[in-house]
């Protein structure tokens, strides 16, 4: 198992669209998450910042793999054509992230 906590802003006119759209996520995009591997994901928003934290641990063998059968799934793409105008994606961000990737400094179970 692999913990992963990344981070994205949020944009102040989109906040409430983002609370609504994740209080019902579409049932096809939460299928599509658990069949390639995540687990007890999670995603924290911190006001006034519009700072969002997510954090999910990956149950697989290749997390590459199952993230591009993720990004390939055509409910999953209308899902994030729904969010992505709503989110601010860090100047800081590694090339290639949208959600830039955090660096775990401290665990424990």
């Amino acid at each position: 198992m692999q913990r992963h906590g990344s981070v994205l802003g949020l944009s102040e006119e989109g906040k409430a669209e983002y609370r609504r759209l994740h209080a019902e996520v579409w049932p096809g995009v939460l299928r599509k998450i658990t069949e390639c591997g995540i687990r007890n994901y999670s995603i924290f928003l911190k006001e006034p910042e519009n700072l969002l934290f997510s954090y999910f641990e990956y149950h697989g063998a290749d997390l590459a793999a199952d993230m591009a059968k993720m990004a390939e799934d055509p409910e999953t793409q209308r899902w994030w054509a729904v969010c992505m105008p709503l989110q601010r994606p860090l100047e800081t961000r590694a090339e290639g992230e949208w959600w830039a990737e955090m660096t775990e400094v401290f665990h424990h179970d």
